[in-house]
């Protein structure tokens, strides 16, 4: 297993830098939703492609996203059994949890929304709202954000597998949030 570790790192390095992406379209969709908003009030003009800009970037923000959330262990979790777990068990709970329901479920969101977006690709999708934009890159979004997330979970199973034969040193420190 050991032997997979550069595969691992690979793939966290490419999430990471499609996180980064995500944070810029947080940015972004800032400036546009500011912008769109003064335009409006100013001008009295608006427009939807704006709009759905704006949704499309938030759409970014959470698909790109959400594997570097996975990656720096930030992740939703019942922490019941995982707030005082020893680092061994916290990483077994982390290995089942992700085996057993995370890469069953995002397996399951690629294969069920792949054709979904295909079908928008071939059918070139148009928003229905006056001046919106195409939707099939969105779309598109959603089974790559699936994908990448499934690509995390192996990078994170093969970093917990080696964790537990001793061959990895990991940080598994988790704070539970605040409520």
């Amino acid at each position: 297993m050991k032997r997979l570790l550069p595969f691992a790192h690979a793939i966290d390095k490419l999430n990471n830098f499609l996180g980064e992406l995500a944070v810029w379209a947080v940015f972004v969709s800032c400036m546009v939703s500011a912008g769109n908003a003064t335009i409006r009030y100013l001008f009295d003009s608006s427009s939807n492609a704006w709009l759905e800009l704006q949704w499309y970037l938030f759409a970014v923000t959470v698909m790109l996203g959400t594997s570097m959330v996975l990656r720096v262990n930030e992740h939703v979790r019942v922490d019941v059994l995982y707030g005082r777990a020893t680092g061994m068990r916290k990483a077994k709970i982390d290995l089942f949890g992700m085996i057993v329901f995370l890469l069953p479920a995002t397996l399951l969101m690629v294969w069920m929304s792949w054709p979904w977006a295909l079908d928008s690709y071939v059918h070139q999708e148009m928003s229905s709202n006056a001046g919106g934009l195409i939707r099939w890159p969105i779309k598109i979004l959603v089974p790559m954000g699936f994908a990448l997330l499934s690509l995390q979970g192996i990078s994170e199973i093969i970093k917990r597998i080696c964790f537990l034969q001793g061959s990895y040193q990991m940080d598994l420190q988790y704070e539970r949030p605040l409520q």
